[in-house]
């Protein structure tokens, strides 16, 4: 009798529960933590999806800033192709290049110090990804400004270092020949900090007996680096490969600021192309369209790294 009239007041309250209507039963349910997020969610609306949003029917108008906009469909992002003599799809080339050189380089790099610094001590681990992530809290303009001064034709230190071997000073960013493979060597040169820290703490986490185990087996340490290490480090290797990318396909304040003017269309890139329509032509339409053409090349190349290289490591 005891036990019925314990059980009674959760029955009870089972049956009020389910007699609720299903909006109230979600709210009821989740609407704490719904009201949590809500801040946030509203901020993301305001200042993220709506102007995306608006972005995307710029892209389908002739727009103008007094009002006198007309409809025009897709008809933009077939201008963006075939207007301006072939630019942007020069400047879809030259992007293509600095994202291919750029992140390979950057994983490659970042594997390489990352192993390096692995075996040291704790203190010396801690030193070197500090000092390696320094670049990382300087300003980009900063950096392209530096290299701008090493590439000076006239003063520059690379060109300094060239004269004491008696080669003739290059003309680094003034070359349509060399100029974007200049500033892309310039990236590269740069430590990819992120990748360096990442790649340390994924190698920090795998299990000491997986490469004792190897050991006993006879294999060596480049054998268990690429048997072991690369592999189990796949997750993070994708997340940087994918982070790269986007910064890679986005890149404009390095060009910006390395050469201002440009050298013809040898250093046009997507942004600088967004840039030059949105802010100096004012052909507002067309700059949103080729930012959304951006949009699709960007989710579709990280559609297919994904697909490549997930995994599911375990261990």
């Amino acid at each position: 009798m005891a036990t019925t009239q314990q059980e009674r007041p959760a029955s009870v309250l089972s049956t009020q529960y389910s007699a609720l209507s299903p909006v109230r039963r979600f709210i009821k349910r989740y609407g704490w933590g719904y009201a949590f997020i809500l801040p946030s969610m509203i901020v993301f609306v305001i200042f993220r999806l709506a102007p995306v949003v608006y972005a995307f029917l710029i892209s389908l108008q002739n727009f103008r800033l007094s009002g006198n906009s007309t409809w025009v469909g897709f008809h933009n992002y077939v201008d963006a192709f075939t207007t301006q003599s072939g630019v942007f799809k020069q400047a879809l080339k030259n992007t293509l290049f600095y994202t291919v050189f750029t992140v390979t380089a950057n994983i490659f790099v970042g594997l390489i110090l990352a192993s390096l610094i692995q075996p040291l001590g704790k203190y010396a681990q801690t030193f070197f990804r500090a000092a390696f992530y320094l670049p990382a809290v300087t300003s980009a303009v900063i950096i392209a400004m530096i290299w701008r001064w090493m590439y000076n034709t006239q003063w520059g230190f690379l060109n300094y270092l060239l004269g004491l071997v008696g080669i003739a000073p290059v003309k680094w960013l003034s070359d349509p020949a060399i100029a974007l493979k200049s500033i892309t060597l310039s990236t590269i040169l740069t430590v990819p900090a992120t990748a360096v820290v990442l790649f340390s703490a994924a190698m920090g986490g795998i299990p000491t007996e997986l490469y004792e185990a190897a050991e006993l087996d006879g294999a060596g340490p480049v054998r268990r680096w690429w048997s072991i290490t690369v592999p189990l480090i796949k997750p993070t290797t994708l997340y940087l490969t994918v982070l790269y990318t986007i910064a890679s396909f986005e890149v404009f304040e390095k060009i910006f600021i390395m050469v201002p003017s440009g050298v013809g269309n040898s250093t046009q890139v997507i942004v600088t192309q967004i840039y030059q329509n949105g802010f100096q032509q004012f052909r507002y339409g067309v700059a949103a369209a080729q930012a959304f053409i951006l949009f699709l090349i960007i989710a579709s190349v990280a559609a297919l790294q994904f697909r490549f290289l997930r995994s599911n490591v375990e261990y």
